[in-house]
């Protein structure tokens, strides 16, 4: 649930357009909803204006998309951290429909430019401080990243795959 979501529901309540049960019911998942073995925080966006997070790591891609779906149902953007590649792959067709794609690299950063030539979306990139070679703690990503030919490309600090996931969030919600 977003604030803007909430909102247009309780109009909707005082307009008559929508019952109070009906507004009930919207609601009774609020604060939270236990979904796939997890407590997922649905008014979390209300209170914090971004959504939960998925922390993907101990968990199947099973329970990921279930709780993707709930996520979803209440109306809010999902965003998932720490994925392996093995549940990466395993969801990469469920992911094909994302407005907003965040892409982490180390090494050069080239990862980032080459993803911004093959699709249509805005593209953030997160450079990394591991790698190997001439790495620098990832400033040869960052400067690879910022100097990327692609125009659909973003690059948020070294590391900072979660400022890139709030990101990725805000630009969902437009």
């Amino acid at each position: 649930m977003t604030k803007d979501r909430l909102k247009k529901m309780l109009a909707a309540v005082a307009a008559g357009s929508v019952s109070v049960e009906e507004a009930f019911e919207r609601l009774r998942a609020l604060p939270y909803e236990t979904v796939a073995g997890a407590h997922v925080d649905h008014h979390r966006g209300i209170r914090q204006g971004v959504p939960e997070v998925i922390f993907g790591e101990g968990k199947t891609a099973e329970q990921i998309v279930t709780i993707a779906r709930s996520m979803r149902k209440a109306g809010t953007g999902v965003l998932v951290t720490r994925l392996s590649d093995e549940k990466m792959r395993t969801l990469r067709k469920r992911l094909r429909g994302a407005r907003v794609i965040v892409v982490a690299a180390g090494m050069e950063g080239a990862l980032a430019s080459v993803v911004g030539g093959l699709t249509d979306k805005p593209v953030i990139a997160v450079p990394t401080s591991v790698g190997y070679g001439a790495a620098f703690g990832g400033v040869a990503a960052l400067l690879g990243m910022l100097n990327s030919c692609s125009p659909t490309v973003a690059v948020v600090n070294i590391d900072n795959g979660f400022g890139a996931g709030v990101i990725a969030s805000v630009i969902n919600r437009l």
